[in-house]
């Protein structure tokens, strides 16, 4: 069997954070909003700079976005496509190109993970989950695992620990990804640093409170994809008066 993590085995080839930028805009865009998909360049950008869903925040500008899709585009990452009237469409290929066919939760997975960087497996399953259904953590475990071993995931937290681990995508540079296990591990010394508070009883009370903190941040993610939507939508009806002469 090949090993997909060999450069010398695999299509791909490392992305800057600009390319992650935009070809996980287009990933997430394909998955929520289908009915804008294939995007348009203005679509694209106002992804790229939306608020939520997003770290770093960007303010990308459609030359940087036409740019970005080019070089993409010599990479066999994003393809061009005949759009309605004089509007141009773009529309990703990383199914082919990091061979992940008919792997649609992994996708949506590696959008999150290049959407918004190293972050722990439980906030990944909770923020992938507005794209491709991941019921729990038993679900996701196999997929992440799978996605490690062909270099498209890396692990960052230390073998055998059980709660916050934190992973990455293997997309970036090896100099990035070495900056960030060096920024992982710092953050993680500090935490252990820190005294903890003493335990006491009342589980249920704490049970309840777990509970709540879990539904809370499940509307946070459903209004944040909803608010990505609107600005998505807002950018086509923007581009679509424009390419009218309106």
């Amino acid at each position: 069997m090949s090993d997909a993590s060999n450069p010398q085995e695999r299509r791909w080839s490392p992305l800057s954070l600009r390319e992650r930028r935009v070809l996980g805009v287009l990933v997430e865009k394909q998955k929520t909003t289908p009915d804008v998909y294939p995007m348009s360049i203005a679509g694209i950008v106002t992804g790229c700079n939306q608020k939520s869903n997003r770290d770093p925040v960007t303010s990308y500008d459609a030359d940087d976005v036409e740019e970005i899709l080019i070089g993409l585009r010599k990479k066999g990452a994003a393809i061009q496509v005949e759009g309605s009237g004089r509007v141009e469409k773009w529309r990703h290929n990383l199914y082919e190109w990091l061979d992940l066919r008919g792997q649609g939760v992994a996708m949506a997975v590696l959008a999150e993970l290049m959407l918004r960087g190293a972050q722990t497996v439980g906030e990944l399953r909770g923020r992938a989950a507005r794209m491709d259904p991941i019921p729990d953590l038993e679900t996701l475990q196999p997929i992440l695992e799978n996605l490690a071993e062909r270099g498209l995931v890396v692990f960052l937290t230390p073998p055998g620990q059980r709660r916050g681990v934190t992973v990455t995508h293997g997309l970036m540079p090896p100099e990035e990804l070495e900056r960030v296990r060096q920024s992982v591990a710092s953050a993680s010394d500090r935490d252990d640093d820190e005294p903890r508070p003493a335990r006491s009883g009342g589980g249920g009370a704490a049970s309840s409170s777990a509970g709540l903190a879990a539904e809370v941040a499940t509307m946070r993610t459903e209004l944040e994809t909803l608010r990505g939507i609107v600005e998505t939508l807002s950018a086509d009806v923007q581009a679509l008066k424009n390419s009218l002469g309106g």
